[in-house]
């Protein structure tokens, strides 16, 4: 079951500003007083301005009166054939998928609009997961990782949840095999943020104001499948669903589905056609630790609503979102849940029909 949590009430700008001055006017006693501030005098003057909340989830562009004031939550989750089917992804409000070692992928999962009580199977982090994470200042979630990746995730700002140095919110899976089996605690996860970490994230991409008024919506090409190989071990399927509105997987020829039997779904499929490099890291069997590069720029494709459009994307430095354009114009995403797919260059590739 999938819990939706949200603030136990809405933090109107009158409210702060109340909760403000009321702690500045404490006496020694303990005891709160209510000066007064004469229109013009200095203590006004120096008043922040009351912090406003975004009209829409950020990270998927939905409208909402209510958006909750907490960070976001990036968990990684494994995608080998083990591991399936994975807990909680099908609430993410972004998906991004990469390749490891082996040519198998692994999921950076991030939840802000909604926040399942469980995600399975978490796993450690690579090297491209700070690029992934960074902008959205929140945290991440993981089983554990080589010493300097989890430096280099800590370095972008980005506040890390570790299960190898006893972080609360994991478990294990009694009914699946070790190392596939580590269930997260998302609620925990966020119980644990630091006390700077308390405001939504900010917006990853564009977002139109309504179905169908996205980039690819208005002036793409129809699209009934999109077809992604990343290696020769994991390929990955999008069939457009006019009745779902929705873009659903598949892994290779099987429906990928969730524990719930819910099948995983996205309105947008961005593919990015990105530099995938071996690093000096090995992996325990000995093979090289990939890293695709997201900091620089590529071709891509965008698709949303039964259609598909060509972009480009850049990637300024690793603290900075990806920028998309088509003709040098940005580009607008349908509100709604985003997967991007980090294909490789040079031996992956995507067919669309």
């Amino acid at each position: 079951m999938t819990a939706t949590i949200r603030p136990s009430h809405a933090r109107s700008g009158a409210a702060l500003a109340l909760a403000a001055v009321l702690a500045l006017g404490a006496c020694s006693s303990g005891e709160p007083t209510s000066p007064t501030v004469t229109p013009g005098s200095t203590a006004d003057k120096g008043s922040p301005p009351a912090p406003t909340m975004p009209s829409a989830w950020p990270l998927t562009g939905v409208p909402s009166e209510d958006v909750a004031a907490r960070p976001a939550l990036a968990v990684k989750i494994e995608n080998a054939r083990e591991a399936r089917p994975q807990t909680g992804l099908e609430d993410a409000d972004l998906v991004w998928e990469e390749v490891v070692e082996g040519g198998i992928t692994r999921f950076v999962a991030v939840y802000h609009s909604a926040i399942p009580e469980a995600v399975e199977p978490v796993r450690s982090v690579r090297p491209m997961d700070p690029a992934i994470v960074a902008p959205l200042g929140g945290i991440l979630a993981y089983s554990g990782a080589q010493a300097p990746f989890i430096a280099a995730v800590e370095k972008s700002g980005t506040q890390s949840v570790v299960m190898d140095r006893g972080d609360a919110g994991f478990s294990r899976d009694r009914a699946r095999s070790a190392p596939h089996n580590v269930v997260g605690d998302p609620q925990a996860f966020l119980d644990q943020a630091d006390d700077d970490r308390t405001v939504p994230p900010p917006a990853q991409f564009r977002y139109a104001d309504e179905a169908g008024a996205g980039t690819a919506g208005a002036d793409g090409s129809k699209a009934a499948t999109l077809d992604v190989a990343f290696s020769p071990a994991q390929r990955s399927v999008w069939d457009w669903s006019g009745e779902k509105k929705q873009w659903l997987r598949s892994e290779g020829s099987r429906e990928s589905v969730s524990t719930s039997g819910e099948r995983h779904a996205a309105t947008n499929v961005l593919l990015l056609s990105v530099e995938v490099v071996d690093t000096k890291f090995k992996d325990p069997a000995g093979a090289p630790v990939p890293e695709s590069r997201l900091v620089g720029k590529g071709e891509g494709v965008l698709a949303s609503a039964g259609r598909s459009v060509p972009v480009r994307w850049s990637k300024k430095d690793v603290g900075s979102p990806v920028e998309l354009t088509r003709d040098g114009e940005p580009v607008e995403l349908d509100p709604g849940s985003t997967w991007i797919e980090l294909v490789p260059k040079d031996t992956g590739r995507w067919k669309i029909s």
